[in-house]
């Protein structure tokens, strides 16, 4: 069970919390996303909704995890008893398991391109022109065989690991690929460094012009902090119901968001450089990964060594998220219905897997099917599209609000009052003010931004 399993310490803690935070959308979304909102106007106001939005949600979501020392909707029916609440607050960890295991049926699609652009990076993109390999991503998404194969083998690389548990699996994995993470990223920054134009990256991401702050990058900074930490996913609460009772939860929380906020920070110094010495759009959108700088690489001297360790950084990235959002309900089907580890992950893999093909399909013989097209805000969207906006747009916000709301309003005072350590007094009651008011009515901002 949940409450008999923890950490074997606290710095093994934070090195699972920080690779369940840091994942593709550090790597691929943080570039992109700051190319098309501006640069450094984004990132100032990413930084202030880190501060404002993520970290006291985050810290919330620890809270009740550890308090509660179950999975998500365990620790929430746990919690909201002892604080003499309706038991159906476990709803909300419902949601957020449910929001996790649905991310992780297209997450590990893909995080299956980046299994295959290894190969195709190291062979030089098989000595095609900038043309072509710009098009082989189009030709991998046409292709639904290919494409099943390495989500197959991505899912399975995530339930084996999983499926070992939290300290055989989990903890080794992380202690493993987290510092080689930050490795591979470091080298990859020394060669930004020489092969691109530095200046220009580094201007583009910290030049704060204030002019270019609009009300969309305001939304687009809140989701993307929100989002690049995880929480409402259900993992920061399964994750901090095995944290031991000495660890600060605060000061954890702390530090997992500074770490996701650099390795973001730091995945820009790394694509930008690249994209402004070849004349490339940083404002391309969601292909600047797979089809922009790819034509990168491929014009560089040693571009295949490091286009291929670029696209293993990004695996392994990958690698440590999907296992953080597949624990959750694993977990839980231990705590609920008493399977065995390996069960639950054969149950809930298999299933995910399923779901993972109909997103695999989204993208070629099913593109032209929208379930939901009869209706203005679904027209055009794909299943892989339904399944990123429902998760994404509304139940992670709507999952975030009532976290919020529960231990800010309804939780038992002394809970998070003893269980939480603050330098300070008052800055416990700028937190708890935070979680009560400031939080949700962002996290509001952000909902209804996304049904507009």
């Amino acid at each position: 069970m949940v409450a008999n399993r923890s950490w074997s310490s606290g710095l093994t803690f934070i090195l699972a919390a920080v690779g369940a935070a840091v994942g593709l959308g550090n790597i691929w979304k943080f570039p992109y996303v700051a190319g098309v909102s501006g640069g450094g106007a984004f990132v100032l106001v990413y930084l202030l909704c880190v501060v404002v939005v993520a970290i006291p949600i985050l810290i919330a979501e620890l809270l009740i995890g550890r308090c509660g020392k179950g999975s998500p909707p365990v620790a929430m029916r746990r919690v909201a008893e002892a604080s003499g609440r309706s038991p159906a607050w476990s709803i909300v960890g419902i949601v957020g398991m449910l929001v996790g295991y649905l991310i992780a049926t297209y997450y590990s699609v893909i995080a299956g391109w980046t299994l295959v652009y290894i190969y195709k990076a190291a062979s030089g993109f098989g000595g095609a022109n900038v043309m072509e390999v710009a098009g082989q991503f189009d030709q991998l998404l046409a292709d639904p065989v290919t494409m099943t194969i390495w989500h197959t083998v991505f899912m399975c690389i995530a339930l084996l690991i999983v499926g070992r548990g939290l300290r055989r699996g989990i903890e080794r994995v992380v202690k493993l690929l987290m510092p080689a993470l930050f490795a591979m990223l470091v080298v990859m920054i020394g060669y930004a460094a020489v092969a691109g134009d530095f200046g220009a990256g580094l201007s583009f991401l910290f030049s704060f012009d204030f002019s270019k702050i609009t009300g969309a990058t305001v939304l687009n900074a809140i989701g993307q902090a929100f989002f690049s930490i995880s929480v409402a996913m259900g993992l920061m609460m399964v994750y901090g119901a095995y944290v031991p009772k000495e660890v600060s939860l605060t000061r954890s929380a702390v530090i997992i968001a500074g770490a996701d906020t650099l390795i973001a920070l730091l995945a820009g110094l790394m694509i930008f450089p690249l994209v402004f010495a070849n004349g490339l759009d940083p404002a391309e959108g969601p292909g600047l990964i797979f089809k922009t700088l790819p034509t990168a690489f491929v014009n560089m001297p040693g571009g295949a060594v490091f286009g291929a360790l670029f696209f293993l950084l990004l695996a392994f990235a990958a690698v440590t998220s999907i296992i953080a959002i597949i624990e959750p309900i694993v977990a839980y089907a231990e705590d609920r219905w008493h399977m065995s580890r390996k069960l639950g992950c054969a149950v809930f893999g298999a299933l995910g897997w399923g779901l993972g093909v109909l997103s695999v399909l989204s993208f070629n013989r099913w593109q032209d099917v929208h379930l939901l097209g009869m209706f203005d805000v679904f027209a055009g969207k794909t299943i892989f599209d339904l399944v990123d906006y429902f998760t994404a747009n509304i139940m992670m916000p709507v999952g975030a609000i009532l976290i919020a709301l529960f231990v800010g309003w309804r939780m038992k005072p002394e809970m998070p009052e003893g269980d939480l350590s603050f330098y300070h007094p008052l800055l416990y009651k700028l937190w708890l003010w935070t979680v009560r008011v400031i939080a949700p009515v962002a996290i509001l901002g952000i909902l209804v931004s996304g049904l507009s």
